[in-house]
């Protein structure tokens, strides 16, 4: 079976193309390389025995998708990570983002609703909860006004969806709303490449334990926390790319319940910044040279995940901890930096 991976090259995507291979589909990428190198084909190479198709354009470009879906009309199943998503950059930038994240789900969904049947995997985020009333986060709590352009185009993406699959009954797609993701490949051949400076804590955390930094700044300090700092759900990459393969599995094999579905994707455990700062120290045994300062724009207090639906429903569970998510990343970044 084929599967089209758009942004297959990046963070997630190139994790989720592994765990593809592992289970014998055959993987198409499409990435057009604006957060991602093509380096990264030999990573996936050297860990699956197998080398992906790839093709180099940017989704915006309407004609190009048109024929890709001419040239492989037997594609079973699209899983779409191809999205612009540095909350910061969003609010300076909510144009970019717009046209991005929104324009190019548009020009995908058009293709799919022409097809007999289309399954569709959709990564969405935790944002689009906004700071929730209670945690943990079930996939009933309310959808809030977005925090920033990024987590708009998220609520967006998922709307456009959920409106499509009810006129396209063809359609069977799946949103997974994810925390957190970090850490990289155990074997260390594929990993986060954060192009100029990382808007993600952990490569942050490890550039600096790597001497690429001179200090990380932690946002805020008097958050109504236990320790002052924001807390979020740090998920395993290859956690979360193994979801993805159990969702398209769900639909490829006529399990789902409902043509869109929604399932949150995470460990079900919170940890505050200074808590993953600890972290990186014990699995690397170094000092981080980090200083709290003000808050940043569009950071919520508190995100983390109430996983039962996944884990029961759809039959997955997050396996890693914190400290193997962050010995993974500490591993990847050493050897990039070899």
């Amino acid at each position: 079976m084929k599967i089209l991976v758009t942004g297959g090259l990046g963070f997630i995507g190139s994790h989720t193309v592994v765990e593809l291979q592992n289970k014998g589909f055959e993987v198409v990428i499409i990435d057009d390389l604006s957060n991602s190198s093509e380096k990264v084909l030999d990573g996936i190479v050297a860990i699956t025995g197998t080398k992906p198709t790839f093709e180099k354009f940017d989704l915006k470009e309407k004609s190009k998708v048109q024929d890709f879906f001419k040239r492989h009309s037997n594609i079973a199943g699209v899983i779409h990570f191809a999205a612009s998503k540095a909350v910061g950059e969003s609010v300076e930038k909510p144009l970019l983002y717009y046209e991005n994240n929104i324009g190019t789900l548009v020009y995908l969904l058009q293709e799919l609703s022409a097809l007999q049947k289309a399954n569709f995997i959709f990564s969405s985020s935790c944002t689009v909860y906004g700071q929730a009333d209670i945690m943990p986060i079930t996939e009933n709590a309310p959808v809030k006004e977005a925090e920033s352009p990024y987590g708009n185009t998220k609520q967006m993406g998922e709307e456009i969806i959920r409106d499509t699959c009810k006129v396209v009954p063809a359609l069977n797609a799946i949103a997974l709303r994810y925390f957190n993701p970090m850490g990289a490949h155990p074997s260390a051949e594929i990993g986060e490449l954060p192009i100029g400076v990382p808007q993600n804590l952990v490569p942050f955390i490890t550039q600096t334990g790597v001497g690429l930094r001179e200090q990380l700044s932690v946002f805020g300090g008097d958050y109504p926390t236990p320790d002052g700092t924001c807390i979020r759900d740090y998920i395993h990459v290859v956690d979360l790319a193994k979801a993805h393969v159990v969702a398209l599995e769900r639909l490829i094999g006529g399990n789902n319940s409902a043509n869109y579905e929604v399932f949150n994707v995470g460990t079900g455990t919170g940890s505050s910044v200074l808590e993953a700062i600890k972290s990186f120290e014990r699995v690397s045994g170094k000092k981080l040279n980090y200083k709290i300062v003000d808050r940043r724009p569009g950071d919520i207090t508190t995100a983390y995940a109430d996983t039962t639906k996944a884990n029961t429903v759809l039959g997955w569970k997050a396996e890693s901890t914190l400290d193997d998510a962050m010995k993974s990343a500490w591993d990847w970044e050493q050897k990039i930096r070899k």
